[in-house]
């Protein structure tokens, strides 16, 4: 698969989004960033900017939000606008990439962690890398398995921490190089 002919979606956050869009620009990869008026970006290039039309589309009970991730959500316009933006990369995006830390309930630490509960619920193929084991994972039969992914489709998500290490930018570097090197 050529570059040209995939499209990243994101949120254009500091720390892991940024390094996806820089790196899916290196490769000449097409993108997209989901965002609302208002919101503050750290990359913003190819924004899309939500309508409150748009976000009602994705649109959930803070509630069920909160029981999926096992921890507690408060019901702020921001926060509600932030898992309604993600709605719209996961439902755009058919590969899912974040950059995080697993926890020992399967969810991921974070905001991130809706991307990946959407992830499993529209069954895309999700994979994490996890800071803290400095490895891949997939989820795979209910469970996170060590893996080596690479960028398989032509339309594919990239979110995670706003707290990148040098070993999560590495590794969103070679996941772009194993994926787009010929």
């Amino acid at each position: 698969m050529k570059g040209e002919e995939c499209t990243l979606y994101h949120g254009g956050l500091k720390g892991a989004e940024t390094v996806f869009g820089e790196t899916a620009e290196k490769c000449k990869l097409n993108e997209v960033i989901f965002s609302f008026d208002g919101h503050k970006l750290n990359r913003d290039k190819n924004t899309v900017t939500l309508s409150e039309e748009d976000l009602l589309r994705g649109d959930i009970s803070m509630e069920l939000a909160s029981r999926m991730m096992n921890r507690t959500y408060y019901e702020t316009t921001k926060i509600r606008k932030v898992l309604q933006t993600i709605f719209h990369m996961v439902n755009k995006g058919h590969q899912i990439f974040v950059i995080g830390t697993i926890l020992k309930d399967n969810s991921v630490k974070g905001g991130t962690g809706w991307a990946v509960e959407l992830a499993k619920l529209f069954n895309r193929p999700l994979h994490v890398y996890d800071q803290s084991h400095k490895k891949w994972f997939t989820w795979k039969e209910e469970a996170w398995q060590e893996d080596t992914p690479t960028i398989a489709y032509d339309t594919f998500v990239g979110s995670g921490t706003r707290y990148l290490s040098d070993d999560g930018k590495e590794a969103i570097e070679k996941l772009f190089d194993d994926s787009f090197s010929q």
